[in-house]
C-alpha cells in the first residue's frame, strides 16, 4: 500500500530538518583540511566538490604537498538523507530497511594534508549510519616530485592506496564518478564490472608522471590487503573482502589540454585492470576466477566564476572467465557506459542529468537470484536507466541535493523483472540528501 499523505508529510519533514541542521552546524564557517593548507577557496580546486578542476587536479598530483604544513591536518563530513523507493508494499518491508526514513547516511572523519616536502596523505574513516558501523573508506599516501618549479615539465610521483581509481584526477572512473553520494538504502542492479567493486578490499602501489600537463601515465599492482596492507582495509567484513592471486596489473594513460586561459580543459584516455579472485576470500588457494576490463573515457570542463559546466563519458567492457565457479557459460561480457553532464550558476545552483546502461551475456546461474526484487527471471545484466540531481549550496561547503533516479529496465527486463510481477519502474527513487563538509 501507498501512504501519499504519510510521505508527503514525512518529504515536509525531511526537507526542513536537513536545511535547519546543515545551517546550524555550519555557523562556524570551518573548511575542508586541503583549503586550509592551501589557503585557497574550495571552488579553486573543485568545479562543485568533489569534481576537480585543473587546479585541483595538480595539487593531487603533487603529492598533497602544495601550501604550508598543519599540525592536525583534519576535517569532517555528514551526510543525512531520506529515501523514497516508488513501490514497497507491505510484505516488502523487510527488503527496504530505513526506506522513508531520515538517516545519518554517512559520518566521516579525514586525516588529509602534507606530512613532509613531497609526501602527502588523502585518508577517510566513515560511520555507516545504515549499516551501524565503522570501517577505513578511500586512502591514497603520495610521494610526488616536480622537475620544474611551476609543473609545466614534469611531475612524478608514487601512489599507494586502496580503491582502483580512487587515485584517478579525472571524474570518470567510479570513486569519483557522478552521483557523487548516491542512496544506501535503495535496492540496485546485480551486474557490476570488477574494477568498480575492489575498494577498501585492496592494496595498490604504482607510479605516475604528468608531462607537461598534456600526457598523464601510470601503472600500478593490486593485491589483497592483508599482512602489512592490513590497514588499508580496516574494520572492514573479512568474510566479505576478496581474496586475489599476487600482484593485478592496473594501467591507466591520458591525453589532457587546457585553453582559454585554463578556463576550459579537455581530457581522452583509457585504463584496463586485470583481476584474479579466488571464489573463497577464507580459501585463497587453487584455480582463480579472471576478469579483463578496459575502459574508454573523456572529460570536458568550462570554469567561471558565474558559470561552470561539464561533461563525463565512460565505457568499460569487461570479460570474464569463470575457471573456479561454476556458471551458466564458461565465460561472460559485460559492458557498463556512465555519461554526465554539469552546470553550476554562480557556483551555488546545479543541475546534474546522468545516463547509465549495463549489458552482457545471458547467465542465469550468474545473475538470477532467485528471490523477488532482486532477482532476474532472464538471468541477464541488463539495466539503464537516468537520474536528475538538483544542487543547493548555500554555503562553501554546504550541499543540498535532490536526485531522482528512473529506471527504464533492471535486471533484464522493463517489466516482471524477477518473474513475480515487478516492475524495472518500481525501483526508482526519490532520494533527499543534506552534505556537510567541514
Amino acid at each position: 500500500m501507498r501512504h501519499c499523505a504519510s510521505s508527503l508529510e514525512g518529504l515536509r519533514r525531511t526537507i526542513l530538518f536537513s536545511v535547519g541542521s546543515l545551517l546550524f552546524m555550519s555557523a562556524a564557517h570551518a573548511v575542508p583540511s586541503f583549503a586550509r593548507q592551501t589557503g585557497l577557496d574550495c571552488t579553486s580546486c573543485h568545479l562543485s566538490f568533489p569534481e576537480l578542476t585543473p587546479t585541483g587536479r595538480l595539487f593531487k598530483l603533487s603529492g598533497y604537498t602544495l601550501g604550508d604544513r598543519r599540525l592536525l591536518p583534519v576535517a569532517g563530513m555528514l551526510q543525512i538523507s531520506r529515501t523514497s523507493t516508488a513501490s514497497v508494499d507491505a510484505t516488502q518491508q523487510d527488503q527496504f530497511p530505513k526506506d522513508r526514513q531520515v538517516v545519518l547516511q554517512q559520518a566521516s572523519l579525514f586525516v588529509a594534508g602534507k606530512i613532509t616536502d613531497g609526501l602527502g596523505l588523502f585518508s577517510q574513516w566513515t560511520y555507516d549510519g545504515v549499516a551501524h558501523r565503522g570501517a577505513i573508506d578511500n586512502v591514497d599516501l603520495r610521494f610526488a616530485r616536480r622537475l620544474d618549479g611551476d609543473g609545466d615539465g614534469m611531475i612524478y610521483g608514487v601512489t599507494l592506496n586502496n580503491n582502483p581509481g580512487v587515485q584517478d584526477v579525472y571524474n570518470t572512473s567510479a570513486a569519483w564518478r557522478f552521483p557523487y553520494a548516491s542512496s544506501s538504502v535503495a535496492i540496485v542492479p546485480n551486474a557490476g564490472v570488477a574494477v568498480e567493486g575492489l575498494g577498501q578490499q585492496v592494496a595498490g602501489l604504482g607510479g605516475y608522471v604528468l608531462w607537461h600537463r598534456l600526457v598523464y601515465a601510470e601503472v600500478s599492482t593490486y593485491r589483497t590487503a592483508d599482512k602489512v596492507y592490513s590497514t588499508l582495509r580496516a574494520a572492514t567484513d573479512k568474510t566479505r573482502d576478496v581474496a586475489l592471486r599476487g600482484g593485478n596489473p592496473y594501467w591507466r594513460v591520458a591525453l589532457q589540454h587546457e585553453w582559454d586561459s585554463g578556463a576550459q580543459t579537455a581530457e581522452i584516455g583509457a585504463y584496463g585492470f586485470s583481476v584474479h579472485q579466488f571464489p573463497d576470500n577464507m580459501n585463497p588457494n587453487g584455480p582463480t576466477d579472471d576478469f579483463r576490463d578496459i575502459a574508454i573515457d573523456t572529460q570536458y570542463q568550462y570554469v567561471t566564476d558565474r558559470h561552470r559546466w561539464s561533461a563525463q563519458l565512460n565505457v568499460t567492457r569487461e570479460h570474464q572467465s569463470w575457471n573456479a565457479t561454476p556458471q551458466s557459460n564458461p565465460g561472460d561480457r559485460l559492458t557498463a557506459l556512465n555519461v554526465k553532464g554539469t552546470y553550476y550558476f554562480q557556483k551555488k545552483y546545479g543541475l546534474n542529468l546522468a545516463h547509465f546502461a549495463t549489458r552482457g551475456d545471458t547467465d542465469a546461474t550468474l545473475y538470477d537470484t532467485g528471490s523477488p526484487i532482486t532477482g532476474s527471471a532472464l538471468g541477464s545484466p541488463n539495466s539503464a536507466g537516468y537520474v536528475v540531481e538538483l544542487n543547493y549550496l548555500p554555503l562553501r561547503d554546504t550541499r543540498i541535493a535532490v536526485q531522482y533516479t528512473a529506471y527504464t529496465k533492471f535486471n533484464g527486463a522493463s517489466s516482471n523483472y524477477d518473474g513475480l510481477g515487478r516492475n524495472a519502474r518500481d525501483n526508482n527513487t526519490l532520494y533527499l540528501l543534506g552534505w556537510l563538509m567541514f
